[in-house]
């Protein structure tokens, strides 16, 4: 099995890309590697490349790739030392919730105001309604 790389450059936030999405993702402690880091830079890659046109859907991808991978963690307490995994895993499932929900309303059925696509007709139009057999009823 291939181990996977762990990097990360403050500098390269601005641009869209894997550290602004670890950015995004709070996924930032990569000095530890796989201790610290819950991403490989070649798992977000692989989700932006999936979703070259939407990165909602890629911050998606990776969320639920999280939520799935840590969910089952408990908190542990060790002497004076705790960790609350739990509270981790909740943040990425709002995380995932809130963002689930902003795509599939972008994504939905009804047509936004406006037509997006020029070369289809409008799905709703004046007189949709009127029933020509009716004959003026």
């Amino acid at each position: 099995m291939a181990k996977g790389t762990y990097t990360y450059d403050p500098a390269n936030v601005k641009n869209p890309g894997k550290d602004r999405m670890r950015f995004e993702l709070g996924d930032v402690m990569v000095d530890g590697l796989s201790d610290t880091t819950a991403l490989t830079d070649e798992e977000i890659q692989a989700a932006i490349d999936s979703y070259p046109k939407s990165w909602k859907r890629a911050k998606l991808m990776l969320l639920e790739s999280l939520c799935r991978r840590f969910g089952y963690e408990v908190n542990t307490r060790t002497g004076p030392l705790t960790l609350e995994l739990q509270e981790r895993a909740k943040l990425w499932r709002a995380d995932y919730d809130k963002l689930k929900k902003e795509v599939s309303a972008e994504s939905s059925s009804i047509p936004r105001f406006g037509n997006a696509s020029r070369d289809k007709p409008p799905y709703f139009y004046a007189g949709m309604q009127r029933n020509e057999r009716a004959g003026g009823r």
